[in-house]
């Protein structure tokens, strides 16, 4: 078990992922497949490391994902174009200073296409529904300069459905409290300058309540601690200016208790094997918690400040400041 950040095992971890291509698991991992481009490239870039992998071949991966059809990116290349891996891959572009790759308009239409008449977003042409989706429709339009074709508030009406007598909000209006949603809500109201539809006391108390003895927190009441929490919550807190409302020094210490301090990554909880979603929600909490020699997060759109600044998009979250050892 380490007690600091084993930095260089986690880039090479991240650098290794793509040679296992003679294991089921990473064919199993498809429909994953640009999300994971997006957690490896983020964890990279905050690690201050995003030339560990090749740029023009990620570029290249992400268009051969375009569905043309759709006028969208799928997860991997022949997949239907998902809300999803759309986000992911206008992230990964961002990122890589290729949005210009983009076909704006397209992807414009893909996204508002799947907003339902209660206000919700769905994932694809299927059907499926959820507080997620709607935040990747609000985070896209935002990041593209889109964000003025968007009914605003038909968007903040479904997003008010959605929340709890606990100050929470859940996947679907009526569906219980659940940290990941609540990120993904506050985060959509705090682009759209809707944060007046939290109720921020209320809310930053149940998020508190969420870190356990050990340190870690979990995603709701009586359930384990988990890595990727981290985030969830601690970005919610961080856009509602509450992040000192936990206790960062056991946070962070069960963060670094998760490392593979053999082959890097890091996974759930001590003990675990290590993934890439894991590996960057980690950083991305360590980060907020203002970790040495890490890149700030911004955690509205889980992206390196740097980008979503230049943008002009940042808004009025805090996190701990970045400590120097």
């Amino acid at each position: 078990m380490s007690t600091s950040l084993v930095a260089p095992l986690h880039v090479a971890y991240i650098r290794a992922l793509g040679d296992s291509k003679n294991e089921l698991s990473y064919h199993l991992s498809a429909h994953l497949r640009m999300n994971a481009v997006y957690w490896g490239l983020t964890a990279l870039l905050v690690m201050g490391h995003g030339d560990a992998l090749d740029r023009d071949e990620m570029i290249d991966f992400v268009m051969s994902c375009w569905d043309e059809e759709a006028g969208a990116f799928g997860a991997h290349p022949d997949h239907d174009a998902h809300m999803l891996s759309t986000l992911s891959a206008i992230q990964i572009l961002l990122m890589q200073n290729a949005l210009h790759r983009v076909d704006v308009d397209r992807v414009v239409k893909f996204i508002l296409s799947l907003q339902q008449p209660s206000g919700v977003f769905a994932g694809d042409a299927f059907g499926e529904t959820d507080t997620r989706f709607l935040y990747c429709a609000v985070n896209a339009l935002s990041l593209l300069g889109k964000l003025d074709k968007l009914d605003v508030e038909k968007t903040v009406a479904y997003i008010r459905r959605c929340r709890n007598f606990d100050g929470g909000f859940g996947a679907v209006a009526g569906a219980e409290s659940h940290a990941a949603q609540v990120f993904v809500c506050v985060a959509a109201l705090a682009i759209l300058d809707r944060l007046d539809e939290v109720d921020q006391p209320t809310l930053c108390w149940w998020l508190s309540e969420r870190q356990l003895p050990n340190g870690g927190l979990n995603g709701r009441p009586e359930k384990l601690e988990d890595v990727c929490y981290s985030f969830w919550v601690l970005s919610a807190l961080s856009i509602l200016g509450k992040i000192a409302w936990i206790d960062s020094g056991k946070l962070e210490a069960f963060i670094l208790s998760a490392q593979d301090t053999e082959s890097g990554g890091i996974a759930d909880r001590p003990g675990d094997m290590p993934d890439v979603f894991h590996t960057i929600f980690g950083l991305a909490g360590l980060s907020l918690l203002g970790y040495p020699a890490l890149v700030d997060l911004d955690p509205v759109y889980c992206m390196p400040a740097s980008f979503i600044e230049k943008l002009g998009l940042r808004k009025g979250w805090k996190a701990l400041q970045r400590r120097t050892s």
